[in-house]
């Protein structure tokens, strides 16, 4: 604790309440520099009885960079005109007032739900939007809790609205980011802005479909929408999503398919609508198996450029902080929205698919503080210095053993004033038959893994908190071609994509190749650092694919997934490609052989980071949901082998157990179970099958619907099998099926 010179607060002191030693001298004060929260006590009589009254400025100057620190900074805060004027710098608090089921009336009628939380003022205040289809009442609650009530008690309306045909709202949800979809949101933000209790300025946030669409919104730029936090969400549909990478099927399309099917299948809260059996049993004879909708458009046409930002960033007027983790599946998005967007900040840390106050592997972020100080910002007007923060801040992770799970990543945040990674200097290593090498040289190896190489590749999008990062890749390692470096002589920081080229040679005319680019212990323990696929019909154009030519020999690049990882002194580097990667994507129709005959890849790095170049608040949040626990969740990650058939299968069960409400009583319960057959020999033996059962129950009502879908392959053609069953108190009372057959087009 240190003295400071009086002020008109007759006393204060500051505190640094870390690295003290690290501190600037501003108009004879001595206070903490960047990043350390700087607390101010203040005491006088006159205002507290001799009471000490602590306000915190953290949103103020915690996150400026101590050179930018200046005096007219803290002028500007110790000049305020008295207590009331350093509140409303820092947000007082307000009292928290919610409703559960906010009607808003789409102009065709559909009644849209909305849970509110609004703050306790007679003041007109921003609004923060999450729009999502994912069940406010039962589905999103857990993270709503924390995060929602916590900005309105900041000064912030926030809303959670079901979308059309999901949860409480009525209507059909027909696909995924549809024109309906995104004229809803419009009418939304619209009638936001213009209710009494809004200042006319709208936020949206969101992470995975929230973050998707959040970017979708503001591409068309509704007025009120001013700002937009996205997390883990991508800038294109078709190379960035969960169906197709790199032009290779992926198998997340049948899996989140079914998670879907689930999803929209579930009835209403019946206390919520008085007609929810008329709701419940609309949305089952609509809903559409979605699996089918997105095989039936295997190149990047019409319908994934729609909803797809990349085609025209300048159409995006709000000012997006985009947020992403390197366990999680969208993690490209943030550097591409970077460097395509004026004012636009990015955040990457080492998290899977969660809101980084609450995510794992730690370490974990005041994402709440982060968000309050951008909506501060471009929603109300107050400078808080997120237009001087650096543009992309990113956990550079240091090289850990490999694990499928992880509570913690060692690492150091680095960060780039200006732009993402694109300036970075890259280092090329050669692919040669001797390693890889800083030269040229000889390289003749040919590329034939069994089909059931990637059984370690890990979930595509790591999510429900089980075992699902990548693990030891060893035994892919030993079914791929491999390329390893010499010891490093000084640690790597790899920063930014890496790209691969190579020169190849196909014996069919489909096939598909997958690149891992691994790090190497000194006892052989492998490491996933990124990897990346491409679909080689897809080599020159994904709205245009063509096939190979066999027997002629084609250069072909693609990049790795973005990444910041270091890789220590001493290790090694290594280039793992094989032409099958299950059960991440679908095979080829039939055994392929590639020969390689020239190949590189460019490793983007940065200088080597000391420590810390960033620094964030620690993670809070508002208070946790409420709930009794009916049966705890569990999960499973199995692999089986048939040591008679020979038949290799990936079984995942997530019981996401079974809670009641402690507010007002709805009990809901989920259990999801996949599996993942393939025969090593025989790409055409792959098969995929899906299975969630769901309840809801309300006093004497008991709710569940059992969603099923099924998906394998001949030569030419997909062929998908699914059923729906809603049961009411254990009777059915409908079931449909739906099969169907897609053409195979060059996949």
């Amino acid at each position: 604790m240190l003295s400071a010179d009086p002020c008109k607060f007759r006393s204060c002191v500051v505190i640094a309440p870390k690295y003290p030693q690290i501190r600037h001298k501003i108009k004879g004060r001595v206070i903490p520099a960047f990043p350390f929260a700087l607390e101010l006590y203040l005491c006088g009589a006159s205002r507290c009885a001799g009471a000490s009254k602590r306000i915190q400025l953290t949103h103020i100057l915690s996150h400026r960079e101590h050179q930018r620190c200046t005096d007219a900074t803290v002028d500007k805060i110790y000049d305020a005109q008295d207590l009331r004027g350093m509140n409303d710098l820092q947000n007082s608090r307000f009292g928290v007032t919610e409703s559960p089921d906010l009607g808003i009336i789409m102009a065709d009628g559909t009644r849209l739900s909305a849970r509110i939380w609004r703050p306790e003022t007679s003041v007109p205040v921003p609004v923060i939007l999450e729009y999502l289809p994912y069940r406010k009442r039962d589905g999103t609650c857990a993270r709503d809790a924390l995060t929602h009530p916590w900005f309105a008690a900041r000064g912030y309306a926030c809303l959670r609205v079901d979308m059309r045909g999901n949860g409480d709202s009525e209507g059909v949800m027909e696909d995924e980011y549809t024109a309906q979809e995104h004229a809803d949101a419009v009418e939304v933000i619209n009638w936001l802005a213009a209710q009494d209790w809004c200042n006319g300025s709208v936020g949206m946030m969101g992470i995975s479909w929230g973050g998707f669409n959040g970017l979708q919104v503001a591409a068309l730029a509704p007025e009120p929408l001013k700002a937009v936090i996205t997390l883990c969400s991508t800038v294109d549909r078709f190379a960035d999503d969960i169906h197709y990478k790199g032009g290779c099927l992926l198998n997340e399309n049948l899996g989140w398919g079914a998670t879907m099917w689930s999803y929209s299948s579930r009835a209403p809260d019946p206390a919520l609508r008085a007609n929810w059996r008329e709701m419940w049993l609309q949305r089952l004879e609509a809903e559409p198996f979605l699996p089918t909708t997105w095989l039936n458009h295997q190149r990047r046409d019409a319908y994934w450029q729609h909803g797809s930002v990349i085609e025209d960033y300048s159409n995006i007027k709000a000012k997006v902080l985009a947020i992403g983790g390197w366990g999680d599946a969208y993690k490209n998005a943030v550097p591409q929205l970077v460097e395509a967007l004026p004012d636009a900040k990015g955040i990457v840390g080492p998290w899977v698919h969660k809101y980084p106050h609450f995510a794992v592997p730690e370490p974990r972020i005041g994402f709440l503080q982060e968000a309050l100080r951008w909506w501060d910002h471009w929603l109300k007007g107050i400078d808080t210095g997120v237009t001087d923060d650096p543009d992309y801040r990113a956990y550079l992770m240091d090289g850990v053993r490999p694990a499928a799970w992880y509570t913690e990543r060692p690492g150091r945040w680095i960060a780039e004033q200006t732009g993402a990674t694109s300036h970075l200097a890259t280092e090329t290593l050669h692919l040669t038959d001797t390693g890889l090498m800083p030269t040229t040289g000889m390289l003749t190896q040919n590329i034939s893994s069994p089909a059931h190489c990637g059984a370690d590749a890990g979930e595509y999008c790591a999510i429900w908190l089980g075992p699902e990062l990548p693990g030891d890749q060893r035994r892919d390692d030993a079914l791929s071609t491999t390329f390893d470096s010499g010891p490093l002589a000084a640690d790597m920081d790899i920063v930014g994509a890496p790209r691969v080229t190579f020169t190849l040679t196909s014996d069919r005319p489909q096939a598909q190749i997958a690149v891992r680019l691994n790090h190497i212990h000194p006892d052989g323990a492998a490491t996933r650092i990124s990897y990346g696929v491409m679909n080689l019909s897809h080599r020159q154009s994904a709205a245009t694919p063509t096939a190979m030519t066999p027997g002629t020999a084609e250069e072909i690049t693609f990049t790795l997934d973005h990444i910041a990882y270091r890789v220590p002194a001493g290790h090694l580097l290594r280039v793992s490609i094989s032409d099958s990667y299950w059960p991440m994507i679908w095979p080829s129709p039939a055994k392929t052989n590639l020969a390689l005959s020239a190949g590189k890849i460019a490793l983007p790095q940065r200088p080597t980071a000391g420590g810390d170049e960033h620094f964030f608040e620690p993670p809070t949040a508002a208070d946790p949901w409420q709930t009794e626990t009916l049966r705890p969740e569990n999960h499973v990650r199995r692999q089986e082998t048939d040591m008679v058939t020979g038949h290799v299968d990936l079984v995942i069960e997530d019981d996401f157990g079974k809670v009641r409400d402690a507010e007002h009583g709805l009990i809901a319960g989920s259990v999801a179970r996949e599996r993942w057959r393939i025969h090593p020999d025989d790409p055409l033996s792959a098969q995929g099958t899906c299975h969630w059962t769901d309840e809801i129950e309300r006093d004497d009502i008991i709710l569940r619907t059992e969603a099923r879908c099924e998906m394998t392959s001949d030569a030419t053609h997909f062929h998908l099998t699914a059923r729906i069953e809603a049961y009411e108190n254990g009777a059915l009372i409908y079931a449909r099926d739906v099969k169907d057959s897609v053409p195979r087009d060059h996949m």
